[in-house]
């Protein structure tokens, strides 16, 4: 047992969030890079957004399979065989000639990238002390947000004074210094208990779930919510690196750093569960988006990025409502319960340039901002839902 505060403790929560760091790093740092993509292989933003959206994709399907493998093999095995598998993908990143390979071997990054987020907390769960888990769990979820900030900074300031594919190499030291301290610092599992892969059980827990109306509903919020907010990203991108603006990929990176209001959303959302409802703090949350997108309207340069850090407020004060739903209402399974809701997460950020591209022809980021909030609109609509089927349940 690792206990709060002890040199093991230390160690083993370092490694991790090290490794955490990485791997949101890695799976960021395309996104301000997309009209330097457009650029150099002659693309159209949505052609160019699949360099960013094929690892977001392949990181959700991954994170089924790995939930499952690590009950039967192991935490910490499965664990060093995907951050070395993420650390070669980097490598083979920083070799490619064409956008071709460029989707092929993000691909294969963003399905070993699932590897730590399906295992992580699962490991600290068994490991950790109740102290020390919750310690380390709010230090590794820091982490998270920490790796996808810095990623997109670094991205945007190596590309802005060389070559978009220098952004890989920092990632490939830092991937293999990951799996050294990983190996070295976190210890071998002492309370694990293995069970054999079972395909049916899997695929009987996860039909459970999606047939529970108060588990289905978080899914499709949590998925359609980060469907629109990861992917105005995307397209603000473009509208910041032409006229007016002509933004760098640097001052575009730094858009990114709105994502600190998230981090305070997220604080602040056990608070609001304490008074409200959280299927009324996850409506609270989609409302404070529906306003930030409206600021994103303006021409001004003040407006849009205001809108933006309350955007992230909002998203992420609704994402982490919905996450702790999802623990509190699943009946059994629970890890499942919540891999499942990531799948729809990170799925969902995948497919949203797909949804706004057709905005985007008609009306450019003018075009965004309606298609936003149409869907914004629609999860407003399924978080009142959710308060109206819970309530009938007495859940709220």
């Amino acid at each position: 047992m690792i206990e709060y505060k002890s040199a093991a403790f230390y160690r083993a929560t370092f490694a991790l969030c090290l490794a955490a760091v990485v791997v949101f790093a890695n799976l960021h740092l395309l996104q301000p890079l997309l009209p330097e993509l457009s650029r150099q292989f002659s693309l159209t933003p949505l052609q160019a957004n699949w360099a960013y959206a094929a690892g977001t994709l392949c990181l959700g399907v991954s994170l089924l399979i790995y939930a499952a493998l690590s009950d039967a093999w192991g935490r910490k095995k499965l664990l060093l065989i995907t951050l070395c598998g993420m650390t070669l993908s980097t490598l083979a990143l920083t070799q490619v000639e064409s956008f071709g390979s460029l989707i092929l071997f993000r691909s294969l990054q963003g399905f070993f990238l699932g590897g730590l987020p399906a295992i992580a907390i699962a490991y600290m769960g068994e490991e950790y002390s109740k102290p020390a888990l919750v310690a380390a769990v709010g230090y590794y979820i820091s982490a998270n947000s920490l790796g996808g900030i810095s990623g997109r900074l670094m991205a945007g300031a190596l590309a802005d004074i060389g070559h978009w594919q220098w952004v890989f190499w920092p990632m490939v030291l830092l991937g293999a210094l990951s799996c050294y301290l990983i190996w070295r610092d976190l210890p071998a599992a002492a309370r694990f208990s293995g069970k054999p892969f079972r395909l049916a059980d899997a695929v009987k827990n996860n039909l459970l779930h999606l047939r529970q109306p108060l588990l289905l509903l978080t899914y499709l919020i949590g998925g359609l919510n980060f469907f629109i907010f990861l992917n105005q990203y995307t397209y603000i991108a473009f509208v910041l690196s032409e006229a007016p603006y002509q933004l760098s990929s640097f001052w575009i990176g730094l858009l990114f750093v709105s994502y600190f209001t998230g981090t305070i959303g997220s604080a602040l959302s056990g608070k609001v569960a304490q008074h409200l409802p959280v299927p009324l703090g996850m409506a609270v949350g989609v409302a404070i988006l529906m306003l930030g997108t409206c600021f994103t309207s303006g021409s001004q340069l003040g407006l849009i990025v205001s809108g933006f850090f309350i955007n992230a407020f909002g998203f992420f004060l609704t994402h982490s409502l919905a996450s702790s739903w999802v623990t509190q209402c699943a009946e059994k399974a629970k890890a499942s319960a919540s891999a499942l809701y990531l799948v729809f997460y990170y799925i969902g950020a995948s497919a949203g340039s797909l949804y706004l591209q057709p905005f985007w022809q008609w009306l450019q980021w003018q075009g965004v901002v309606v298609g936003a909030l149409l869907m914004y609109g629609v999860t407003l609509m399924l978080s009142l839902w959710l308060y109206v089927i819970a309530r009938r349940k007495q859940r709220c």
